[in-house]
């Protein structure tokens, strides 16, 4: 028997408290989610710093990895014997899933923006390099790691194969929106995904979704939405964010300006110098970064120590409304006042600004995920959901941005009372 269709003597089954049971009979699956690539997964959280905010928000792209897996399995089972589906893409989908998140970093978003990275760009660096998932998936065949690649890369020929892991209703979504809300113990996340399952159909380039799951559709956009601005975005996640990216800004200014660490961080020294290796960027997960912060707590730099204290022991900046664009001269009186009493502003004033579109219908030059969601009628027509929909209409296309501008209040706070720098920080802050 070749070995993509190999099967393990006896199913395979993980616990899981979104999905009950992920189901493992394929010996190519079992065999990548073994390999230390995918393992790493486990050491690295899927919400980054939320758990700052929620305290259950710890679990990691490890599960989240095999949630996608599970529901992308029974599309699959689904989509047996019907028009447009192509069994033989079967296992090419399933890894995909599985694999589609393999090269995020650790605190993903925040250490992309400050060493510019793309964790998209390693995901296929992994599954295409000198690694234990390159080697299960060329036992399938030379070129199933580049067809793999393609998929998550949003490249492959076969668009419907691309829409089940990455558009507007997803397997990815699906699967985080419920883990995410599991775990932060928010109701906004949940949505009946089996409802969504049964009504899902393959068409030719994309995946659509019968008429009479309008409403579970709807459901599961405004499980996005709340999601996104009540657990994604919440300031105080922010806040912990802002302070970590803080860190690896000062840790990598202090490198590159020669100063002496107490202790080598040998790990982020191709981070530092723009030039890392794959080999360098596996090894790198939360247990590694979490050592490093603890270590530069000893470390001679105030600014260094006091960020890393922060962050470890969640003393957090405090946060306002604040639209920089609207408020330039107050911005930059108040860096000027910051400077005067001694408080860096480059690491202690801060603002920060999250956007989201929840839905959208597609705009030519768009990303792929822009693509719409298309309701199947009961005459074979398809009609894209705004126009059937009232609720989703009423936020299509409709852009939602939030600005903050975060401060060490605790700082402020230590100044002299009679300080005219401090009585004009606070004029300028709470008025």
């Amino acid at each position: 028997m070749a070995y993509r269709d190999e099967k393990l003597e006896e199913e395979k089954v993980f616990k899981d408290p979104v999905h009950r049971y992920v189901h493992v009979r394929d010996r190519v699956i079992w065999d990548l989610i073994a390999t230390p690539e995918f393992q790493r997964l486990r050491r690295i959280k899927q919400l980054g710093t939320s758990n700052m905010t929620f305290h259950g928000a710890e679990h990691s792209r490890f599960n989240h990895s095999l949630g996608v897996y599970e529901i992308v399995r029974r599309i699959v089972g689904n989509f047996e014997n019907r028009k447009n589906w192509r069994k033989e893409q079967r296992l090419l989908l399933l890894c995909a899933a599985l694999l589609h998140d393999l090269g995020h970093g650790p605190y993903s978003h925040s250490f992309e923006k400050v060493f510019g990275l793309d964790h998209e760009e390693f995901t296929r660096k992994i599954i295409l390099g000198d690694t234990g998932v390159n080697h299960v998936l060329r036992k399938v065949s030379a070129s199933f790691p580049k067809k793999v690649a393609e998929v998550i890369n949003k490249t492959y020929g076969d668009k419907l194969i691309v829409s089940i892991i990455s558009s507007q209703i997803d397997a990815d979504r699906m699967d985080y929106l419920q883990r995410d809300a599991y775990f932060t113990g928010v109701s906004y996340g949940h949505f009946d995904m089996e409802r969504i399952l049964r009504v899902m159909r393959p068409r030719e380039d994309q995946v659509v979704i019968k008429e009479s799951g309008m409403h579970a559709v709807e459901d599961y956009i405004m499980s996005r939405y709340q999601m996104y601005w009540q657990v994604y975005f919440h300031p105080v996640t922010r806040s912990a964010e802002v302070i970590l990216t803080k860190i690896l800004h000062r840790a990598k200014a202090l490198y590159q300006s020669d100063y002496t660490f107490k202790l080598r961080p040998q790990h982020f020294i191709s981070l530092f110098d723009g030039n890392v290796t794959l080999g360098d960027y596996i090894r790198l997960d939360e247990n590694v970064t979490s050592f490093y912060f603890q270590a530069w707590l000893e470390e001679e730099d105030d600014i260094l120590r006091d960020l890393c204290e922060r962050f470890l022991n969640r003393r957090l900046f405090k946060y306002i409304e604040f639209n920089p664009l609207l408020h330039v001269k107050e911005m930059v009186e108040l860096s000027k006042l910051f400077s005067e009493v001694g408080i860096d502003p480059e690491y202690y004033l801060i603002d920060d600004s999250s956007s989201d579109l929840p839905y959208d219908f597609y705009r030519p030059g768009e990303e792929e995920e822009r693509l719409p969601i298309h309701l199947q009628l009961p005459n074979g027509k398809l009609k894209e959901l705004s126009r059937q929909s009232d609720i989703v209409e009423a936020i299509s296309g409709k852009k939602r941005t939030d600005h903050k501008l975060y401060f060490p209040q605790d700082i402020l706070e230590a100044l002299p009372d009679d300080s005219r720098q401090k009585q004009r920080i606070y004029e300028i802050l709470f008025q």
